[in-house]
């Protein structure tokens, strides 16, 4: 199946150079990657914040 998102460009190339480099295809990659993605007891990942950013937000700590 084709993915229909848009992402950033370097994102794309860098995850096709990881791809590479661990001997996958990008797609092999990103399905391995969604089905060992690690959860935590919200269904969030685990490097996720407490509280995602909303579209457009910076992730700048106003201290």
């Amino acid at each position: 199946m084709t993915l229909g998102y848009d992402v950033e460009r370097t994102n794309k190339d860098r995850w096709a150079d990881i791809a590479a480099h661990v001997g996958m295809s990008p797609s092999a990659l990103f399905d391995r990657m969604v089905e060992n993605i690690e959860l935590d007891g919200r269904g969030y990942p685990t490097w996720l914040p407490e509280q995602p950013l909303k579209d457009g937000e910076l992730p700048i700590d106003p201290a």
